[in-house]
């Protein structure tokens, strides 16, 4: 199935969306599953709207997701270019035929004309289509316009009858030519407009498959009259549910993020990013839940594309983030942490090979519990930092009890003697001080995680312990006793 070739075609006027992300997986997984191409086309013929950090930003974020494409404006391909702004010759000279063989006419109405049209429609009951009044312009009409200096768009002429999408997703769906008018395919501008860029490109690219957002789906049967006014087999046609939010309305900004690069910053996975969009309109079929990208692949069924819409869920991507910490390789979780432990100040942008070493032990301790990488970089502040204040809750429960202070400087001088001083020995030291006080392993344990990291929950305590090292570890215990011997005067 080599002749599969699917498109990702979105316009740099915004960053990259979670739909079109979602859109662009389907796509990629469509490719990688049969061994097809995944082509990046930009359409940025919306000139008024286009933005110059929007191309960076979607290249990236599709880099950042591992969606790899064959062909695209930064790699070039045999049916290059891939940005429409460079390929208007070619839709003036397909828009050229059309206008040749009669299926397409210049319009000189005015935007003003329009809008009156359109009023006077709604006004009778009727819907807003065009009234065909430069449809059967004569010759002497038309030069009549242009000596006004009046620039034409240009229509395609749509005949009574109906159009069928044959959609891959959705089955039959019948469009009555009704109520779409004689549409616009090329601005008084000379620009054309999405539907003939669109199949222009897509034929000319030798597009198999169009698989794009259910939004798409009333775009479709003007396309398919373009394909037959020029005289070319449509590719076949799959319209991916929408997006919505948990209270079902269309999926914005005040639902949170919703947007590539904000999940990005805010320190989630692309893995996971990638895992959690493909289960968003898409089933594998079983009660798998996470996957890696050769995962997706292999398990990618087309035909597993629901039609009902998806629900974003935030809990389920922070859960599925959180699974991706703890089991991908240790070496992968650093490199991506590493700017989130910077970033906070934790760590230099480029640490030596000594304080990489620590850094991995922090990591990994840190790592289980946590679930995206600016959370692991709040939760291991500790492990950098000797300043750092006590939660209220821990000092009111350990540090405010009678003999709190006496109780962590004997903790302190346990530590001082043990050896090895690792997980293993400062544990023995701890145990063996717990059974010479007769008391319970928290009523020692849980104040000294408050002493030494200013928390009450986090990793082993031990495990904190031979991270810190001897020395920090009494500095902070003996700080600590200080801190209880004030409050218990006070």
């Amino acid at each position: 199935m080599s002749s599969i070739r699917v498109r990702f075609a979105p316009s740099p006027t915004g960053s990259l969306h979670i739909g079109g992300a979602r859109t662009a997986l389907f796509n990629w997984l469509f490719a990688r599953k049969y061994g097809g191409s995944f082509v990046l086309r930009l359409e940025d013929t919306d000139l008024g709207r286009n933005l110059p950090e929007a191309e960076k930003h979607i290249l990236e974020g599709l880099a950042w997701l591992g969606l790899d494409w064959d062909e695209g404006p930064d790699k070039g391909g045999p049916h290059a270019p891939y940005r429409q702004s460079d390929r208007l010759d070619l839709y003036r000279k397909e828009a050229g035929r059309l206008i040749e063989r009669g299926l397409a006419y210049s319009c000189y109405c005015q935007p003003e004309d329009l809008t009156r049209d359109r009023e006077k429609a709604q006004a009778e009951g009727k819907p807003p289509l065009y009234c065909g009044r430069c449809r059967d312009l004569d010759e002497k009409a038309r030069r009549e316009k242009e000596a006004l200096g009046l620039k034409p768009a240009l229509r395609l002429r749509v005949e009574p009858g109906q159009t069928v999408v044959d959609d891959l997703i959705r089955g039959q769906v019948v469009f009555l030519h009704e109520t779409i008018d004689d549409f616009i395919i090329v601005k008084s501008n000379g620009v054309p407009t999405y539907h003939l860029a669109c199949v222009v490109d897509d034929h000319h690219m030798a597009i198999s498959h169009v698989i794009r957002a259910e939004e798409h789906l009333s775009n479709t049967p003007k396309q398919l009259m373009l394909y037959k006014a020029l005289g070319w087999e449509p590719p076949a046609f799959m319209h991916v549910s929408m997006i919505l939010a948990p209270d079902r309305a269309k999926l914005s900004k005040r639902h949170g993020a919703t947007g590539v690069e904000e999940f990005r910053r805010d320190g989630f996975l692309p893995g996971a990013l990638l895992n959690y969009l493909a289960l968003l309109g898409w089933s594998p079929g079983d009660e798998r839940e996470v996957f890696s990208r050769e995962e997706l692949v292999a398990a990618f069924m087309p035909e597993n594309i629901t039609k009902h819409a998806a629900i974003y869920d935030l809990q389920k991507l922070t859960w599925l983030c959180a699974q991706y910490l703890r089991n991908l390789p240790l070496d992968e979780v650093v490199e991506r942490a590493l700017p989130f432990l910077a970033g906070a100040g934790l760590v230099p942008e480029n640490p030596a090979p000594e304080e990489m070493a620590y850094i991995r032990k922090v990591v990994d301790l840190v790592r289980t519990r946590v679930h995206t990488l600016a959370e692991l970089a709040g939760s291991a502040d500790y492990f950098f930092k000797d300043e750092f204040s006590y939660e209220d809750k821990g000092v009111r429960k350990y540090f405010q009890k009678p003999g709190a202070a006496d109780l962590l400087l004997k903790g302190r001088e346990a530590l001082a003697g043990a050896e090895p001083f690792d997980e293993a020995g400062t544990e023995k030291a701890y145990r063996d001080l717990i059974a010479e006080l007769n008391i319970s392993g928290g009523t020692l344990i849980h104040p000294t995680r408050l002493a030494l990291t200013g928390r009450t929950v986090g990793p082993g305590l031990f495990d904190i312990v031979a991270a810190l090292g001897r020395q920090r570890c009494l500095d902070r215990l003996a700080k600590a006793a200080e801190m209880a011997t004030s409050v218990e005067t006070s």
